[in-house]
């Protein structure tokens, strides 16, 4: 078994979005069962909400450490020497 392994998106900024999209979908789907199209809207917009909040807390510094990259760039995995590579892992 490896010593090391990734982060699967365990941070503040994944458990707020997927929290706010669980309370989106259980909203839309009361409005299934109670045929609501306000409701289902309510629910639809709470669920574009959820991600959008997930991303921008992301990009606000509580995302995964592992997985941001800065300014756009494409790092997969540093090489043996230290320098930023794409591609390697």
């Amino acid at each position: 078994m490896e010593d090391e392994h990734e982060d699967h998106g365990h941070s503040t900024a994944a458990w707020t979005g997927v929290g706010i999209i669980l309370l989106g979908s259980a909203i839309a789907s009361v409005a299934v069962l109670l045929p609501n199209l306000l409701l289902g809207i309510i629910g639809a917009v709470v669920i574009v909400a959820g991600a959008a909040a997930g991303k921008l807390l992301s990009m606000a510094g509580y995302g995964s450490n592992g997985h941001s990259a800065q300014a756009g760039s494409l790092v997969d995995a540093p090489d043996e020497a230290g320098a930023e590579t794409v591609g390697k892992s």
